[in-house]
Protein backbone atom coordinates (compact mmCIF):
# COMPACT_ATOMS: atom_id res chain seq x y z
CA UNK A 1 0.00 0.00 0.00
CA UNK A 2 2.97 1.92 0.64
CA UNK A 3 3.65 2.32 -3.10
CA UNK A 4 0.73 4.85 -3.57
CA UNK A 5 2.30 6.93 -1.15
CA UNK A 6 5.16 9.85 -1.74
CA UNK A 7 7.73 10.05 0.93
CA UNK A 8 9.05 12.95 3.45
CA UNK A 9 11.08 15.13 1.12
CA UNK A 10 11.48 18.61 -0.48
CA UNK A 11 8.14 19.36 -0.46
CA UNK A 12 6.31 22.16 1.60
CA UNK A 13 3.06 22.75 2.94
CA UNK A 14 3.80 26.13 0.95
CA UNK A 15 4.11 24.00 -2.72
CA UNK A 16 1.14 22.81 -2.52
CA UNK A 17 -0.93 26.15 -3.12
CA UNK A 18 -5.22 26.10 -2.18
CA UNK A 19 -5.60 23.14 -0.54
CA UNK A 20 -8.99 21.12 -0.83
CA UNK A 21 -9.65 18.62 1.75
CA UNK A 22 -11.95 15.42 1.08
CA UNK A 23 -14.24 14.61 4.24
CA UNK A 24 -12.58 17.71 6.04
CA UNK A 25 -15.08 17.42 9.20
CA UNK A 26 -13.19 14.12 10.09
CA UNK A 27 -10.31 14.34 13.38
CA UNK A 28 -7.26 13.37 11.49
CA UNK A 29 -8.46 15.88 8.16
CA UNK A 30 -9.23 18.09 10.68
CA UNK A 31 -6.21 18.63 12.00
CA UNK A 32 -4.66 18.80 8.90
CA UNK A 33 -6.95 21.71 7.85
CA UNK A 34 -6.65 23.99 10.82
CA UNK A 35 -2.16 23.66 10.73
CA UNK A 36 -2.40 24.82 6.72
CA UNK A 37 -5.11 27.80 7.52
CA UNK A 38 -2.62 28.86 10.57
CA UNK A 39 0.30 29.01 7.93
CA UNK A 40 -2.12 30.89 5.71
CA UNK A 41 -2.31 28.87 3.01
CA UNK A 42 -5.68 28.92 1.24
CA UNK A 43 -8.16 26.03 2.60
CA UNK A 44 -11.77 24.55 1.46
CA UNK A 45 -13.15 21.24 2.33
CA UNK A 46 -15.90 18.96 1.65
CA UNK A 47 -17.98 17.01 3.82
CA UNK A 48 -21.65 15.52 4.57
CA UNK A 49 -22.72 17.03 7.41
CA UNK A 50 -22.40 20.22 9.54
CA UNK A 51 -20.22 18.95 12.53
CA UNK A 52 -19.67 21.29 15.35
CA UNK A 53 -15.80 21.12 14.78
CA UNK A 54 -16.08 22.82 11.26
CA UNK A 55 -17.66 26.16 12.98
CA UNK A 56 -13.50 26.47 13.80
CA UNK A 57 -12.23 25.78 10.43
CA UNK A 58 -14.51 28.97 9.25
CA UNK A 59 -13.26 31.30 11.67
CA UNK A 60 -10.05 30.84 10.48
CA UNK A 61 -10.58 31.60 7.09
CA UNK A 62 -11.68 28.35 5.63
CA UNK A 63 -14.19 27.57 3.14
CA UNK A 64 -16.49 24.46 4.00
CA UNK A 65 -18.96 22.25 1.53
CA UNK A 66 -21.40 20.51 2.83
CA UNK A 67 -21.79 18.45 -0.07
CA UNK A 68 -19.17 16.25 -2.64
CA UNK A 69 -19.70 18.19 -6.24
CA UNK A 70 -17.06 18.41 -8.60
CA UNK A 71 -17.14 21.88 -8.54
CA UNK A 72 -15.24 22.37 -4.95
CA UNK A 73 -12.21 21.74 -6.60
CA UNK A 74 -12.40 25.06 -8.62
CA UNK A 75 -9.34 27.45 -7.72
CA UNK A 76 -7.50 24.62 -6.01
CA UNK A 77 -4.25 23.12 -6.72
CA UNK A 78 -4.15 20.56 -4.63
CA UNK A 79 -6.62 17.65 -3.18
CA UNK A 80 -5.85 16.12 -0.02
CA UNK A 81 -8.13 12.32 0.95
CA UNK A 82 -7.61 10.02 4.12
CA UNK A 83 -7.64 6.37 3.80
CA UNK A 84 -11.66 6.58 4.54
CA UNK A 85 -12.09 7.74 1.18
CA UNK A 86 -12.37 5.82 -1.65
CA UNK A 87 -9.84 5.95 -4.96
CA UNK A 88 -13.51 6.45 -6.91
CA UNK A 89 -15.20 9.22 -5.21
CA UNK A 90 -15.88 11.63 -7.27
CA UNK A 91 -13.68 14.83 -6.27
CA UNK A 92 -10.70 12.49 -6.38
CA UNK A 93 -11.84 11.46 -9.57
CA UNK A 94 -12.10 14.99 -11.16
CA UNK A 95 -9.01 16.18 -9.34
CA UNK A 96 -7.03 13.69 -11.22
CA UNK A 97 -8.83 14.89 -14.72
CA UNK A 98 -7.95 18.12 -14.19
CA UNK A 99 -4.75 16.89 -13.30
CA UNK A 100 -4.29 18.63 -10.08
CA UNK A 101 -1.54 17.41 -7.09
CA UNK A 102 -3.38 14.48 -5.47
CA UNK A 103 -2.44 13.52 -1.59
CA UNK A 104 -2.95 11.17 0.86
CA UNK A 105 -3.54 13.07 3.94
CA UNK A 106 0.13 11.83 5.41
CA UNK A 107 1.69 13.30 2.65
CA UNK A 108 0.22 16.52 3.27
CA UNK A 109 1.61 16.18 6.62
CA UNK A 110 4.66 15.02 5.81
CA UNK A 111 4.94 18.45 3.45
CA UNK A 112 4.01 20.76 6.16
CA UNK A 113 6.99 19.21 8.38
CA UNK A 114 9.53 19.65 5.95
CA UNK A 115 12.64 21.72 7.81
CA UNK A 116 11.35 20.92 10.75
CA UNK A 117 12.68 18.39 14.06
CA UNK A 118 9.87 16.21 13.91
CA UNK A 119 8.57 13.98 16.78
CA UNK A 120 6.91 11.25 15.86
CA UNK A 121 4.86 9.16 18.18
CA UNK A 122 3.76 5.58 16.94
CA UNK A 123 2.55 2.48 18.52
CA UNK A 124 -0.73 0.37 19.33
CA UNK A 125 -1.99 1.97 22.41
CA UNK A 126 -1.30 5.54 23.27
CA UNK A 127 -0.54 7.55 20.46
CA UNK A 128 -2.98 10.21 20.87
CA UNK A 129 -2.31 10.80 25.05
CA UNK A 130 1.81 10.89 24.61
CA UNK A 131 1.64 12.97 21.20
CA UNK A 132 -0.33 15.50 23.43
CA UNK A 133 1.61 14.61 26.96
CA UNK A 134 5.10 15.64 24.84
CA UNK A 135 3.41 18.77 22.69
CA UNK A 136 2.71 20.01 26.31
CA UNK A 137 5.78 19.54 27.52
CA UNK A 138 8.08 21.01 24.78
CA UNK A 139 5.23 24.04 25.11
CA UNK A 140 5.95 24.39 29.08
CA UNK A 141 9.80 24.18 28.30
CA UNK A 142 8.83 27.30 25.82
CA UNK A 143 10.25 26.07 22.53
CA UNK A 144 6.93 26.30 21.23
CA UNK A 145 6.41 23.02 18.83
CA UNK A 146 3.61 22.47 15.63
CA UNK A 147 1.50 20.02 16.27
CA UNK A 148 -0.62 17.67 15.22
CA UNK A 149 -2.46 15.17 16.96
CA UNK A 150 -5.82 12.69 16.03
CA UNK A 151 -7.54 13.80 18.96
CA UNK A 152 -8.09 17.21 21.30
CA UNK A 153 -6.19 17.70 24.57
CA UNK A 154 -8.96 19.45 26.93
CA UNK A 155 -12.65 20.44 26.41
CA UNK A 156 -11.11 23.32 25.22
CA UNK A 157 -8.15 22.24 23.92
CA UNK A 158 -7.11 22.07 19.84
CA UNK A 159 -5.77 19.08 17.92
CA UNK A 160 -3.12 21.07 15.42
CA UNK A 161 -1.17 24.04 15.70
CA UNK A 162 1.52 25.78 13.79
CA UNK A 163 4.48 26.90 15.98
CA UNK A 164 7.68 28.97 15.39
CA UNK A 165 9.87 26.01 16.97
CA UNK A 166 12.14 24.11 15.28
CA UNK A 167 9.60 20.95 16.82
CA UNK A 168 7.00 19.05 14.96
CA UNK A 169 5.38 17.19 17.42
CA UNK A 170 3.11 14.47 15.23
CA UNK A 171 1.05 11.60 15.95
CA UNK A 172 1.88 8.19 13.18
CA UNK A 173 -0.95 6.26 12.37
CA UNK A 174 0.10 3.16 11.15
CA UNK A 175 -3.65 1.54 10.66
CA UNK A 176 -2.90 2.10 6.47
CA UNK A 177 0.49 1.95 6.64
CA UNK A 178 1.27 5.98 6.40
CA UNK A 179 3.58 6.03 9.12
CA UNK A 180 6.00 4.98 6.51
CA UNK A 181 6.08 8.11 5.07
CA UNK A 182 7.91 10.61 7.89
CA UNK A 183 11.36 11.01 8.28
CA UNK A 184 11.48 11.95 12.10
CA UNK A 185 14.11 13.28 14.07
CA UNK A 186 12.29 11.19 17.03
CA UNK A 187 10.57 8.14 16.67
CA UNK A 188 8.30 7.09 19.67
CA UNK A 189 7.02 3.16 19.61
CA UNK A 190 4.31 3.04 22.51
CA UNK A 191 3.84 -0.30 21.94
CA UNK A 192 3.31 -3.10 19.58
CA UNK A 193 0.60 -5.48 19.32
CA UNK A 194 -2.12 -7.01 17.00
CA UNK A 195 -3.94 -4.77 15.11
CA UNK A 196 -4.94 -3.57 12.04
CA UNK A 197 -4.21 -7.20 10.30
CA UNK A 198 -6.79 -6.26 7.55
CA UNK A 199 -3.94 -4.38 6.14
CA UNK A 200 -0.74 -6.53 7.49
CA UNK A 201 -2.30 -9.99 7.39
CA UNK A 202 -0.44 -11.24 10.62
CA UNK A 203 1.51 -10.01 13.47
CA UNK A 204 4.85 -10.73 11.73
CA UNK A 205 4.01 -8.42 9.14
CA UNK A 206 2.91 -5.76 11.28
CA UNK A 207 6.22 -6.34 13.90
CA UNK A 208 7.86 -5.94 10.44
CA UNK A 209 6.44 -2.57 9.58
CA UNK A 210 6.98 -0.91 12.89
CA UNK A 211 10.76 -1.76 12.33
CA UNK A 212 10.85 -0.17 9.31
CA UNK A 213 9.43 3.03 10.56
CA UNK A 214 12.12 3.02 13.25
CA UNK A 215 14.74 2.18 10.85
CA UNK A 216 13.42 5.48 9.13
CA UNK A 217 14.75 7.75 12.14
CA UNK A 218 17.15 10.20 11.41
CA UNK A 219 21.10 9.50 11.87
CA UNK A 220 21.55 12.01 14.13
CA UNK A 221 18.09 11.56 16.50
CA UNK A 222 17.11 8.74 18.25
CA UNK A 223 14.19 6.08 18.57
CA UNK A 224 12.20 5.46 22.14
CA UNK A 225 9.70 2.48 22.98
CA UNK A 226 9.24 0.96 26.76
CA UNK A 227 10.66 -1.91 27.98
CA UNK A 228 7.71 -3.40 29.83
CA UNK A 229 6.38 -4.11 26.44
CA UNK A 230 7.11 -7.28 24.72
CA UNK A 231 6.93 -6.02 20.93
CA UNK A 232 9.11 -2.88 21.94
CA UNK A 233 12.02 -4.96 24.17
CA UNK A 234 12.08 -7.25 20.45
CA UNK A 235 12.32 -3.95 18.41
CA UNK A 236 14.68 -2.38 20.54
CA UNK A 237 16.80 -5.34 20.52
CA UNK A 238 17.01 -5.42 16.76
CA UNK A 239 17.17 -1.85 16.31
CA UNK A 240 20.34 -1.90 18.44
CA UNK A 241 21.75 -4.54 16.89
CA UNK A 242 21.97 -3.11 14.08
CA UNK A 243 23.85 -0.23 15.86
CA UNK A 244 21.08 2.81 15.75
CA UNK A 245 20.56 4.60 19.40
CA UNK A 246 17.57 3.31 21.30
CA UNK A 247 16.43 4.41 24.48
CA UNK A 248 13.66 2.48 26.61
CA UNK A 249 11.64 3.26 29.47
CA UNK A 250 9.68 1.33 31.90
CA UNK A 251 9.45 -0.17 35.28
CA UNK A 252 11.74 -2.81 34.10
CA UNK A 253 15.22 -2.86 36.06
CA UNK A 254 16.80 -2.64 32.49
CA UNK A 255 14.95 0.57 31.25
CA UNK A 256 17.06 2.96 30.32
CA UNK A 257 14.37 5.49 32.15
CA UNK A 258 13.03 3.39 35.12
CA UNK A 259 9.96 3.82 36.62
CA UNK A 260 9.89 2.92 40.56
CA UNK A 261 7.10 3.45 42.91
CA UNK A 262 3.77 3.68 40.38
CA UNK A 263 0.65 4.67 42.31
CA UNK A 264 -2.47 5.08 40.86
CA UNK A 265 -5.65 6.09 42.21
CA UNK A 266 -8.96 7.86 41.43
CA UNK A 267 -6.63 11.25 41.75
CA UNK A 268 -4.03 10.28 39.46
CA UNK A 269 -1.30 8.49 38.91
CA UNK A 270 2.31 9.81 40.45
CA UNK A 271 5.96 7.62 40.20
CA UNK A 272 9.90 8.00 40.61
CA UNK A 273 12.02 8.50 37.75
CA UNK A 274 15.85 7.61 37.13
CA UNK A 275 17.66 7.23 34.43
CA UNK A 276 20.98 5.33 34.88
CA UNK A 277 20.71 5.17 38.19
CA UNK A 278 20.26 8.66 38.93
CA UNK A 279 17.58 10.49 40.24
CA UNK A 280 14.87 12.67 38.03
CA UNK A 281 12.78 12.69 40.99
CA UNK A 282 8.82 12.45 41.15
CA UNK A 283 6.88 13.06 38.46
CA UNK A 284 2.58 13.36 38.72
CA UNK A 285 -0.26 13.20 36.78
CA UNK A 286 -3.93 14.40 37.66
CA UNK A 287 -5.35 11.51 35.55
CA UNK A 288 -5.01 7.91 37.06
CA UNK A 289 -4.13 4.84 35.14
CA UNK A 290 -0.46 2.80 35.01
CA UNK A 291 -0.70 3.07 31.73
CA UNK A 292 -0.77 6.90 31.51
CA UNK A 293 2.30 6.70 34.05
CA UNK A 294 4.03 4.60 31.24
CA UNK A 295 2.87 7.33 28.49
CA UNK A 296 4.07 10.42 30.22
CA UNK A 297 7.60 8.37 31.03
CA UNK A 298 8.12 8.21 26.79
CA UNK A 299 7.84 12.06 27.16
CA UNK A 300 9.88 12.91 30.33
CA UNK A 301 12.97 10.82 28.24
CA UNK A 302 12.23 12.68 25.19
CA UNK A 303 12.62 15.90 26.91
CA UNK A 304 15.31 14.57 28.72
CA UNK A 305 17.49 13.66 25.80
CA UNK A 306 16.53 16.66 23.78
CA UNK A 307 18.24 18.48 26.34
CA UNK A 308 14.83 20.77 27.29
CA UNK A 309 14.96 21.52 31.39
CA UNK A 310 12.59 18.41 33.20
CA UNK A 311 10.97 20.85 35.09
CA UNK A 312 8.70 21.67 32.18
CA UNK A 313 8.13 18.12 32.24
CA UNK A 314 7.47 17.52 35.55
CA UNK A 315 5.36 21.29 35.73
CA UNK A 316 3.23 20.38 32.36
CA UNK A 317 2.43 16.62 33.44
CA UNK A 318 1.06 18.20 36.55
CA UNK A 319 -1.85 19.48 35.01
CA UNK A 320 -2.40 17.38 31.80
CA UNK A 321 -5.75 17.82 31.44
CA UNK A 322 -6.56 14.73 29.34
CA UNK A 323 -7.90 14.12 26.09
CA UNK A 324 -10.99 13.60 24.55
CA UNK A 325 -12.63 10.08 24.58
CA UNK A 326 -9.84 8.72 26.66
CA UNK A 327 -11.20 9.11 30.07
CA UNK A 328 -13.21 11.55 30.01
CA UNK A 329 -15.50 12.65 32.30
CA UNK A 330 -19.14 13.50 30.88
CA UNK A 331 -20.81 14.40 34.22
CA UNK A 332 -22.86 12.90 37.00
CA UNK A 333 -26.46 11.97 37.11
CA UNK A 334 -28.91 10.76 40.04
CA UNK A 335 -25.30 9.29 41.97
CA UNK A 336 -24.14 7.49 38.64
CA UNK A 337 -20.59 8.98 37.41
CA UNK A 338 -20.21 8.95 33.64
CA UNK A 339 -17.56 8.52 31.60
CA UNK A 340 -16.28 7.77 28.17
CA UNK A 341 -13.39 5.96 26.40
CA UNK A 342 -12.19 5.14 23.25
CA UNK A 343 -10.63 1.83 23.76
CA UNK A 344 -11.92 -0.98 21.30
CA UNK A 345 -8.65 -3.50 21.46
CA UNK A 346 -8.43 -6.12 24.43
CA UNK A 347 -5.52 -4.33 25.97
CA UNK A 348 -6.68 -0.88 26.00
CA UNK A 349 -10.10 -2.11 26.95
CA UNK A 350 -8.56 -3.74 29.76
CA UNK A 351 -6.23 -0.90 31.07
CA UNK A 352 -9.45 1.59 30.60
CA UNK A 353 -11.76 -0.80 33.04
CA UNK A 354 -8.95 -1.38 35.71
CA UNK A 355 -8.25 2.60 36.02
CA UNK A 356 -12.10 2.98 36.10
CA UNK A 357 -12.50 0.33 38.65
CA UNK A 358 -10.07 2.76 40.70
CA UNK A 359 -12.66 5.07 40.53
CA UNK A 360 -15.39 3.16 41.05
CA UNK A 361 -14.14 2.41 44.74
CA UNK A 362 -16.80 0.46 45.88
CA UNK A 363 -19.33 1.61 43.46
CA UNK A 364 -19.92 -1.15 40.36
CA UNK A 365 -19.01 -0.57 37.14
CA UNK A 366 -20.98 -0.79 34.37
CA UNK A 367 -19.54 -0.97 30.42
CA UNK A 368 -21.68 0.09 27.09
CA UNK A 369 -19.41 -0.97 24.87
CA UNK A 370 -19.50 -0.77 20.74
CA UNK A 371 -17.27 -2.92 19.15
CA UNK A 372 -15.31 -1.38 16.31
CA UNK A 373 -14.69 -2.97 13.25
CA UNK A 374 -16.26 -6.69 12.20
CA UNK A 375 -13.11 -8.46 11.74
CA UNK A 376 -11.14 -6.97 15.07
CA UNK A 377 -14.23 -7.91 16.92
CA UNK A 378 -14.35 -11.92 15.52
CA UNK A 379 -10.39 -12.40 15.56
CA UNK A 380 -9.90 -10.88 19.23
CA UNK A 381 -13.61 -12.11 20.31
CA UNK A 382 -12.39 -14.28 23.36
CA UNK A 383 -9.98 -11.46 24.61
CA UNK A 384 -12.69 -8.96 24.32
CA UNK A 385 -15.02 -10.84 26.24
CA UNK A 386 -12.57 -11.36 29.10
CA UNK A 387 -11.97 -8.10 29.23
CA UNK A 388 -15.35 -6.52 29.20
CA UNK A 389 -15.78 -9.06 31.86
CA UNK A 390 -13.82 -6.79 34.13
CA UNK A 391 -16.55 -4.73 34.83
CA UNK A 392 -19.90 -5.83 37.07
CA UNK A 393 -22.59 -5.23 34.24
CA UNK A 394 -22.04 -4.93 30.36
CA UNK A 395 -24.20 -3.44 27.48
CA UNK A 396 -23.35 -4.80 24.34
CA UNK A 397 -24.58 -2.83 21.24
CA UNK A 398 -24.07 -4.21 17.87
CA UNK A 399 -20.71 -3.79 15.80
CA UNK A 400 -20.22 -0.68 14.33
CA UNK A 401 -18.27 -1.79 10.83
CA UNK A 402 -19.20 0.41 7.82
CA UNK A 403 -18.90 -1.05 4.69
CA UNK A 404 -18.38 -4.68 5.96
CA UNK A 405 -20.52 -7.81 5.71
CA UNK A 406 -21.29 -9.76 8.98
CA UNK A 407 -21.51 -13.45 7.80
CA UNK A 408 -23.68 -15.79 10.49
CA UNK A 409 -22.32 -16.28 13.98
CA UNK A 410 -20.15 -13.33 14.03
CA UNK A 411 -21.22 -9.82 15.40
CA UNK A 412 -22.26 -8.56 19.19
CA UNK A 413 -24.61 -11.57 19.88
CA UNK A 414 -21.95 -14.22 19.44
CA UNK A 415 -19.84 -11.98 21.49
CA UNK A 416 -22.45 -11.37 24.63
CA UNK A 417 -22.16 -14.86 24.64
CA UNK A 418 -18.53 -15.04 25.52
CA UNK A 419 -18.25 -12.64 27.93
CA UNK A 420 -17.65 -14.85 31.09
CA UNK A 421 -20.72 -13.15 33.45
CA UNK A 422 -24.22 -14.60 34.38
CA UNK A 423 -26.63 -13.95 32.53
CA UNK A 424 -28.47 -11.14 34.50
CA UNK A 425 -25.31 -9.12 34.71
CA UNK A 426 -24.56 -8.67 30.39
CA UNK A 427 -27.35 -8.09 27.56
CA UNK A 428 -27.39 -7.00 23.99
CA UNK A 429 -29.46 -4.66 22.84
CA UNK A 430 -30.67 -4.56 19.19
CA UNK A 431 -31.16 -0.44 19.19
CA UNK A 432 -29.58 2.81 20.13
CA UNK A 433 -32.27 3.45 21.67
CA UNK A 434 -32.81 0.66 24.32
CA UNK A 435 -29.46 1.13 25.34
CA UNK A 436 -29.77 4.37 27.63
CA UNK A 437 -32.91 2.48 28.88
CA UNK A 438 -30.72 -0.77 30.28
CA UNK A 439 -28.59 1.34 32.05
CA UNK A 440 -31.01 3.35 33.59
CA UNK A 441 -32.74 -0.07 34.43
CA UNK A 442 -29.37 -1.40 36.07
CA UNK A 443 -27.28 1.79 37.88
CA UNK A 444 -27.48 2.86 41.44
CA UNK A 445 -26.73 5.48 43.13
CA UNK A 446 -22.52 5.24 43.42
CA UNK A 447 -22.11 3.63 40.06
CA UNK A 448 -19.64 4.57 37.45
CA UNK A 449 -21.27 3.75 33.59
CA UNK A 450 -18.31 3.95 31.06
CA UNK A 451 -19.45 4.43 27.03
CA UNK A 452 -16.97 2.37 25.44
CA UNK A 453 -15.58 1.70 21.40
CA UNK A 454 -16.23 2.45 18.07
CA UNK A 455 -16.73 6.26 17.37
CA UNK A 456 -20.63 6.75 17.30
CA UNK A 457 -20.68 5.16 20.94
CA UNK A 458 -19.32 8.63 22.08
CA UNK A 459 -22.38 10.36 21.16
CA UNK A 460 -24.30 8.16 23.90
CA UNK A 461 -22.94 9.65 27.03
CA UNK A 462 -25.22 12.98 27.18
CA UNK A 463 -28.70 10.27 26.44
CA UNK A 464 -27.12 8.39 29.72
CA UNK A 465 -26.95 11.53 31.71
CA UNK A 466 -30.51 12.42 30.61
CA UNK A 467 -32.19 8.85 31.31
CA UNK A 468 -30.60 8.33 34.68
CA UNK A 469 -31.49 12.18 35.64
CA UNK A 470 -35.18 11.38 34.93
CA UNK A 471 -35.62 8.30 36.91
CA UNK A 472 -36.01 10.92 40.09
CA UNK A 473 -39.05 13.62 39.71
CA UNK A 474 -36.64 17.13 39.85
CA UNK A 475 -33.44 14.96 39.28
CA UNK A 476 -31.54 16.43 36.35
CA UNK A 477 -28.01 15.60 35.07
CA UNK A 478 -25.10 17.65 36.14
CA UNK A 479 -21.53 18.38 34.50
CA UNK A 480 -19.34 17.48 37.57
CA UNK A 481 -16.19 20.24 37.86
CA UNK A 482 -13.66 17.82 38.30
CA UNK A 483 -9.43 18.41 38.57
CA UNK A 484 -8.87 17.03 34.81
CA UNK A 485 -12.12 19.64 33.59
CA UNK A 486 -9.96 22.73 35.62
CA UNK A 487 -6.41 22.19 34.47
CA UNK A 488 -5.22 24.75 31.79
CA UNK A 489 -5.55 23.56 28.33
CA UNK A 490 -2.91 23.99 25.40
CA UNK A 491 -3.75 27.62 24.33
CA UNK A 492 -4.05 28.84 28.10
CA UNK A 493 -1.39 29.64 30.37
CA UNK A 494 0.70 26.75 32.19
CA UNK A 495 1.59 27.29 35.76
CA UNK A 496 5.33 28.30 35.68
CA UNK A 497 5.55 28.28 32.10
CA UNK A 498 4.80 29.88 28.72
CA UNK A 499 1.55 30.00 27.29
CA UNK A 500 0.31 27.09 25.67
CA UNK A 501 0.29 27.59 22.18
CA UNK A 502 -2.69 26.77 20.62
CA UNK A 503 -4.88 28.84 18.20
CA UNK A 504 -8.13 29.10 20.09
CA UNK A 505 -11.26 27.80 18.88
CA UNK A 506 -11.48 23.83 19.47
CA UNK A 507 -12.39 21.49 17.05
CA UNK A 508 -15.06 19.48 18.86
CA UNK A 509 -16.61 16.93 17.99
CA UNK A 510 -15.52 12.79 18.61
CA UNK A 511 -17.47 10.91 16.26
CA UNK A 512 -16.03 10.38 13.04
CA UNK A 513 -17.75 12.31 10.25
CA UNK A 514 -18.28 11.47 6.87
CA UNK A 515 -16.26 7.81 6.73
CA UNK A 516 -13.46 9.15 8.07
CA UNK A 517 -11.04 7.25 10.48
CA UNK A 518 -11.04 8.75 14.45
CA UNK A 519 -8.18 9.06 15.99
CA UNK A 520 -5.80 6.29 16.57
CA UNK A 521 -4.38 5.33 19.91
Amino acid sequence: MTAQFTPAGTLTAEDLGAVHLIGVGGVGMLGVARLLLTRGIRVSGSDLREWPSLAGLRALGGTIYLSHETTNLDGVDTVVYSSAIPQDHLEIVEARRRGLRVLHRSEALAAAMTGRRAIAVAGTHGKTTTTSMVTMVFQQAGVDPSFVIGGEISEVGSGAHHGTGEHFVVEADESDRSFLIYRPYVSIITNVEADHLNTYGDYATLEAAFVEFARLTDPDGFIITCADDPGGRRLAATLRAEGRRVHTYGAAEDADLRLTEIVSSARGVRYLAAIDGRSLGEFRLPVPGRHMGLNSASAVLTAYLLGLPLEAAEAALAVFPGVRRRFERKGVADGVLVYDEYAYHPTSITLALQTLREVAGDGRLIVVFQPYRMYRTRDNQAEIAEALAIADEVVLLEVFGPGELRQPGEGSAALIEAVPLPAERKVFVDSWEAAPVEVARRARSGDVVVTMGAPPISLMGDELLVALGARTPGSASTATVDPVATTPAIGQPVPGGSTAGGDGAALGGTAAPDGAPPPAG
